[in-house]
C-alpha cells in the first residue's frame, strides 16, 4: 500500500487571505504560499504530526470550527514571549507528561492554533 509522506499544504477561507497570510508570517514565520518561482515556499522541520479527527460535539475546540492547527515549536516560552510581546493573547497552556507542553493562540479571524513543544 503506498502512502502518504506528509502534508503537502493547508487550505482554508479567511475574510482576508492578504491579510491573514501576512499575519501567519509575522507572527509564527510561516511563509505565504509562493505566487511565483522566485518565492519560497514555507518548509517545515521533520518530527510527529498528529492527525487525529475529534467527535463533532468537541469541547477541545470552538464548536463553531471545523478544525484547529497545531504546530510544532522548538521553545515554547520564547514562542510565547514573542507572541505576548505582539499583544496576543495566549492561554490554555498546560503540559502532557511524555506528550509536551501546549499553549494556545487564536488567528485574527479567530481560528485555534495550537502551540505544541513535544517531550523530549
Amino acid at each position: 500500500m503506498q502512502n502518504v509522506q506528509g502534508i503537502g499544504g493547508f487550505f482554508f477561507r479567511a475574510k482576508d487571505p492578504d491579510g491573514l497570510a501576512r499575519w501567519y508570517q509575522d507572527h509564527l514565520g510561516i511563509n505565504p504560499a509562493p505566487t511565483s518561482m522566485e518565492m519560497a515556499p514555507w518548509e517545515t522541520g521533520s518530527g510527529v504530526t498528529v492527525f487525529s479527527p475529534f467527535a463533532a460535539d468537541t469541547d477541545y475546540f470552538a464548536a463553531d470550527k471545523a478544525f484547529m492547527l497545531n504546530f510544532r515549536v522548538a521553545d515554547l516560552d520564547a514562542m510565547v514571549t514573542q507572541l505576548r510581546s505582539a499583544d496576543i493573547e495566549v492561554s490554555h497552556e498546560s503540559e502532557m507528561e511524555g506528550i509536551g507542553r501546549f499553549a494556545r493562540i487564536h488567528d485574527p479571524e479567530g481560528n485555534a492554533i495550537e502551540l505544541w513543544e513535544p517531550a523530549l
